[in-house]
């Protein structure tokens, strides 16, 4: 009876060490923090690092030398709980990351209010001071994945955007312009954009009830220079575009129709017209990395119409 409870003492105290060291082991090699690590199996833990080559590797000419796709907090090795897509980085969308359990948000835009996330002339700013903080205190990297995901063929916004209205079988040889299957009036489809892209308002030149068949699409920011351009080489009958200067785009189109052209053009909103290719690039994420949870979190804008 002793002996037989000897054995028992030892198996139980020999289990223990073995546990004890392995849990201690863990922490040491871990590059992650708290208890989510836990849960993660080994052979499923994956870094930022592999997550950006592999997307890479699907980009022409990639890795670009002159690029604004950094890291705007944390680093490579960081092993991977959950993925956020996003157009901003906003501190809502940190929020929501936090809730999620997810380390890792993949931002289309800039972080820190400039195209190239320049941080020395905000240290004593209160605002970029909290994002920073928060970023840190949760352990939350964040990429632009910019310049990369317009590389890709075929551009992944643009793919996102047209996918979303439908408009894949419309696309011409050219990438840019769509010729819808049959004219509707410029009043429907701006209310089709606004339904299928969930947008509240847009800012439009032309008359509502004018024929629009020939679509020139035009998502983001290209510039006055290159919308115009571009409005020159195809001729549409109507430019749906992200975002406009309005003492360039604008004032092109309504010299044009002054000039008796029936041009039209939709603005729709830099964010609403981008948005797209953050679903795109989670729809990616969860076909390459199927075990790491991916959400979109659409940013919204940040104005508001009275």
């Amino acid at each position: 009876m002793s002996g037989e409870n000897n054995t028992s003492i030892n198996r139980r105290k020999f289990i223990s060490q073995v546990t004890v060291a392995t849990g201690a082991a863990f922490s040491l090699v871990s590059p992650l923090t708290g208890i989510a690590a836990a849960f993660i199996p080994v052979q499923e833990r994956i870094t930022v690092g592999q997550v950006m080559d592999l997307f890479m590797k699907e980009v022409p000419g990639a890795p670009l030398a002159n690029t604004v796709d950094t890291l705007k907090s944390g680093n490579r090795d960081v092993v991977v709980t959950g993925i956020i897509t996003t157009m901003f980085a906003t501190v809502e969308v940190i929020r929501k990351a936090i809730a999620l359990g997810a380390n890792f948000i993949i931002a289309h835009e800039p972080t820190f209010y400039n195209h190239q996330d320049e941080t020395a002339w905000l240290e004593k700013d209160d605002v970029y001071r909290y994002k920073a903080d928060l970023l840190k205190k949760h352990n939350i990297v964040v990429w632009r994945n910019h310049d990369h995901i317009h590389r890709v063929r075929p551009d992944g916004v643009r793919k996102g955007l047209a996918d979303q209205l439908g408009w894949q079988q419309f696309e011409d040889s050219n990438h840019v312009i769509y010729n819808l299957s049959q004219a509707m009036t410029l009043k429907a489809l701006i209310g089709d954009l606004k339904q299928k892209l969930n947008i509240e308002a847009v800012r439009y030149i032309g008359d509502p009830g004018q024929q629009c068949r020939k679509v020139l699409l035009l998502p983001g920011a290209a510039g006055g220079k290159s919308q115009i351009q571009r409005v020159m080489d195809t001729q549409p009958d109507v430019l749906v575009c992200g975002e406009v200067s309005e003492w360039e785009t604008a004032e092109y189109v309504r010299d044009a129709r002054a000039a008796g052209k029936s041009l039209a053009l939709i603005v729709l909103g830099h964010i609403a017209s981008e948005e797209p290719g953050s679903e795109f690039m989670a729809k990616w994420l969860r076909d390459k990395f199927p075990t790491i949870k991916t959400t979109h979190v659409p940013t919204g804008s940040s104005l508001s119409f009275l």
